[in-house]
């Protein structure tokens, strides 16, 4: 049996039936896979990934063994495994992985450190917490990497400060700039799962209450469409004037946060930024407000300054405390303040992570290639593999379109055509 810490391997046939479940929904990573299992692009290349261990992310671990890698998984975030699904790799499919739902700090960083034991030689990270590992503590393996990827808007700002700071020891690809990657994933797929995570935890009507979406990137734009289909009434926080300006076009009503404290009855932090909700805004809340983030660290909300500002905090459902503030005031904070998609819910749904982890796989195979001739510096995902995967989607979803015909092909290579 392969190296593991899971929290119990007697899980591992209900993992197997749920990854068997995503799998059907995951066309593209299906044909990656029988290529991958013929041509074995990534044979003998160990490869250490830290990322969400959902049933997503097992289909395409089952794709990079398939492709040759040796492959080694551990969470990139304490609450977002599935047990099960953690089960089933380890006593099914045989890989190692270190992940418990819940685990606490020290296991966490106990599990980099055992991906980082196997001296990965491709990294494959959700939030750069392998790679920042490697950069601090392990740095005596950085000889032997070729490069990484990244998947998510948080890693990749870490992974430009360190390419800026010129401490980036290798190249990566920042799999989050994908267009298959963001327009899809980000706003389809945390649009929905958040919301998901949301009335998991708290069985809430959403209709006619007013939701705060703090942050309006790709993320942003994918829960506050949700939620106003939903029938809430959504409020907009900004700090980027073209993201604000984009919002108010959508028409969303857009406000500081300390206003919108004052008014909202949900709110979702989705900026990647630190104390999004702080001391500024806890005491103008209504009671009864819930917060919740959808970011990828659980440093949006300030807790440890809610804490200080309350004299009580209770669980009053799983992944919903109670905070009392000395007024009396009630704030409810969901999954500890970390990704409620994954914390309460099963994060996004398959059809779309096939788009994300394709190109995954993909830009392992293209870093295994070329990695060793390429400048110490993040990449953006190949557009030939960008375009490759939305044509293997669309043919999975059985849309046709057009194609250019040789006069329409000249015409636009052409600078001669006026008037």
């Amino acid at each position: 049996m392969a190296m593991h810490d899971v929290k119990n391997l007697s899980l591992a046939a209900a993992g197997r039936l749920r990854i068997e479940w995503a799998e059907q929904s995951m066309p593209v990573l299906r044909q990656i896979r029988e290529r991958f299992t013929k041509e074995q692009p990534l044979k003998g290349i160990r490869l250490g990934a830290c990322l969400h261990v959902t049933t997503e992310t097992a289909v395409l671990m089952l794709t990079l063994k398939a492709g040759g890698a040796q492959v080694a998984l551990c969470a990139s975030n304490p609450l977002s495994t599935q047990d099960e699904t953690a089960a089933a790799l380890v006593d099914a499919y045989e890989i190692p992985v270190y992940a418990h739902k819940g685990e606490d700090n020290q296991r966490y960083y106990r599990h980099i450190e055992a991906v980082l034991a196997t001296r990965p030689q491709l990294t494959m990270d959700d939030g750069a917490d392998l790679i920042s590992q490697l950069h601090g503590e392990r740095k005596a393996l950085l000889g032997d990497v070729i490069g990484g990827t990244e998947e998510t808007t948080t890693g990749v700002v870490r992974l430009r400060a360190m390419e800026k700071e010129r401490v980036l020891a290798f190249p990566v690809i920042a799999v989050n700039d994908a267009d298959t990657k963001h327009l899809f994933d980000n706003r389809y797929g945390t649009g929905q799962s958040t919301i998901d995570g949301i009335l998991r935890a708290t069985n809430l009507l959403l209709a006619g209450r007013t939701l705060v979406v703090a942050g309006y990137g790709m993320c942003g734009r994918g829960v506050a469409a949700r939620a106003k289909g939903m029938g809430a009434h959504v409020i907009v926080t900004e700090v980027e004037p073209m993201r604000a300006l984009e919002a108010v076009m959508d028409g969303f009503p857009v406000m500081p946060m300390a206003r919108a404290a004052e008014v909202g009855d949900v709110f979702v932090t989705v900026t990647g930024n630190t104390s999004v909700m702080s001391s500024d805004h806890f005491g103008r809340l209504k009671d009864g407000a819930i917060l919740a983030n959808a970011g990828h660290f659980n440093v949006e909300i300030d807790l440890a300054t809610l804490q200080a500002m309350s004299r009580d905090k209770r669980e009053v459902r799983p992944f919903v405390e109670a905070y009392t503030l000395q007024n009396g005031r009630r704030i409810y904070v969901l999954g500890d303040g970390r990704l409620i998609n994954l914390a309460a819910a099963e994060g996004h749904p398959a059809a779309v992570m096939d788009m994300s982890f394709a190109n995954q796989a993909l830009s392992a195979e293209y870093m295994v290639r070329h990695g060793r001739t390429l400048e110490k510096r993040v990449y953006v995902v190949p557009r030939e593999i960008d375009l490759e995967i939305a044509r293997l989607k669309l043919a999975a979803l059985g849309v046709h379109i057009d194609e250019l015909t040789s006069a329409q092909r000249t015409y636009l290579a052409s600078w001669t055509h006026g008037t």
